[in-house]
């Protein structure tokens, strides 16, 4: 059974977008996240995987976990958390890092007129640029080509950006960022 009142926001986008910018900007308004990648971890965590600092042991869990337990075993995760969010009584979710079309699909199925894919891009030169000054888990020039390429190639993950409702164009200040993300909340009404 759907509830109407329901409105889940999902933020799409390759490494280094503003995705989790843009999450934490809408979880410092207070509504809950729900993270793709701490699926991943969660599991790593359990199976007693090391986590590396360079992302080698998360990239390569992440592509075997879909391998072995199918290509929807983190969406089929975030649906049941997103699921026990709602009995809670949250009708304001986001959730951040949808990797791959077979997610996207799942989401969509499952939320019927619930979801809301916002895609948040920014021109390439500007997204290496910042994703090697980051503090958290900087990437060279070679590791961020590498990591396009496997998440393209591996992992779907072009089509949520190519499918997503609305487009966030991060070439700009944080705050004209946020300006057009609240435009988009206002009017989704969320």
């Amino acid at each position: 059974m759907k509830d109407k009142d329901v409105k889940i926001v999902a933020y799409v986008g390759m490494s280094g977008s503003g995705k989790s910018v843009a999450v934490d900007y809408m979880t410092d308004k207070g509504y809950p996240k729900i993270y793709f990648g701490g699926m991943i971890y969660k599991e790593m965590k359990r199976r007693g995987i090391e986590r590396t600092e360079d992302g080698e042991s998360e990239k390569h869990f992440r592509e075997m976990i879909r391998e072995t337990e199918g290509k929807d075993w983190v969406v089929r995760q975030v649906i049941e958390e997103t699921h026990r969010l709602i009995e809670a009584g949250q009708k304001r979710i986001v959730l951040d890092g949808v990797y791959s079309w077979t997610e996207y699909l799942a989401l969509k199925r499952e939320f019927t007129g619930e979801m809301t894919f916002i895609a948040i891009v920014v021109p390439k030169k500007l997204r290496y640029k910042r994703v090697a000054e980051r503090v958290d888990r900087p990437f060279t020039l070679e590791q961020i080509r590498e990591r396009d390429r496997s998440e393209i190639e591996n992992l779907e993950k072009g089509g949520p950006i190519a499918a997503a409702d609305y487009y966030v164009l991060n070439d700009g200040s944080v705050s004209a960022m946020t300006n057009k993300i609240d435009e988009i909340l206002k009017e989704i009404e969320f």
